[in-house]
């Protein structure tokens, strides 16, 4: 299970302080202009390579480190198992944010700490969230990693009937459908009309009732239950 971790001054006000590690100089300017713009985060540092990001990390101690996979030195894993790994005895939030989706990163990241893992092609909007995400405790998947995971978990054969023994109700049955599908928080809530922090609480309470670690878990009872169609929207 993800371990707890401890936000700065048990949690005290003031922006997400974020480090950016990133071997293209560009990228790390592209995620500065998206994080910088939003009123509750600030980027703190900057890395261009693995080993300077976990020096910084262990200097500045920021609230969240964004990181790559492929950088020198040090690749974005290590950086993750160095920081938020098994027997790191004051985890830090790594979120991983990559053009590389193979699913053993995908695995190997969250197994060792990282709070998301998130590709570069999903635009600032899933980055914005996967920062808050990751703030809130939650853990995010790039929607179309997560229906890939859910397809590697489960077998290829038809998935069962659905049971009439569902702890969810009609409405948490719905959104663990989209869940299933892909959807991010706004898109499910403009899908049924409601707000993204609703479908949120939404999710939260269905990750309660089936006692699920993340969204992969969601898609994942969904499919076993034959609620959904796992295939993402178009």
């Amino acid at each position: 299970m993800p371990r707890s971790r401890k936000r700065r001054h048990d949690d005290a006000p003031g922006p997400t302080r974020i480090l950016i590690a990133d071997d293209q100089e560009d990228v790390r300017s592209g995620f500065r202009l998206i994080l910088g713009s939003q009123p509750d985060m600030s980027v703190v540092g900057e890395a261009a390579d693995g080993l300077t990001a976990v020096d910084l990390a262990r200097a500045l101690r920021p609230d969240l480190v964004l990181a790559d996979i492929r950088m020198p030195g040090v690749d974005g894993l290590e950086l993750t198992r160095r920081l938020a790994g098994p027997g790191v005895p004051d985890p830090m939030r790594v979120l991983v944010v990559t053009t590389f989706d193979h699913d053993s990163y995908v695995r190997t990241a969250l197994h060792d700490g990282a709070c998301g893992f998130l590709l570069k092609r999903s635009g600032p909007g899933l980055l914005i969230e996967g920062v808050r995400a990751a703030m809130s405790g939650d853990i995010l998947i790039s929607p179309q990693l997560t229906v890939r995971l859910l397809q590697s978990l489960t077998p290829a054969s038809a998935p069962a009937a659905p049971t009439s023994l569902s702890p969810l109700t009609a409405r948490e049955s719905e959104i663990a459908r989209l869940v299933a599908k892909g959807l991010t928080n706004p898109e499910i809530g403009k899908h049924l009309s409601i707000s993204a922090g609703t479908a949120k609480t939404h999710i939260a309470n269905i990750q309660t009732k089936l006692k699920a670690r993340n969204r992969v878990g969601i898609a994942a009872w969904t499919w076993e239950n034959g609620l959904p169609d796992p295939t993402p929207q178009k």
